[in-house]
């Protein structure tokens, strides 16, 4: 492993994404417009051969990210059935989502 391998993992949209320098990562949706600046905040830091959790030396951490464009998730069929009653219901779901690009890691 290169001793120059800097990432870390953050809390995006209620899941844990691991990040680095120039990645796309896809959350939910931000309010925050196109072009917009966004901070997320760190989990854990790996910085080489140093690896940081300290929740004291993480809070100094700033993982920015700038908003790429906001999209829709796949559709997703939700399909309700019940055999000899005659019901039926069908409904559908497009998640929001928003696709972020990390600039920084500090």
């Amino acid at each position: 492993m290169s001793s120059n391998v800097v990432y870390a993992i953050v809390k995006a949209g209620g899941r844990q994404e691991k990040v680095s320098v120039g990645d796309i990562v896809v959350v939910d949706r931000l309010s925050a417009g196109v072009g917009d600046s966004v901070e997320l905040p760190a989990l854990l830091l790996v910085d080489g051969e140093k690896v940081t959790t300290d929740a004291a030396k993480l809070a100094k951490v700033k993982v920015t990210a700038e908003v790429v464009r906001d999209e829709k998730g796949p559709k997703i069929t939700i399909l309700r059935y019940k055999n000899k009653t005659g019901y039926r219901r069908r409904q559908g779901h497009r998640q929001q989502l928003t696709r972020l690009k990390v600039t920084g890691i500090k």
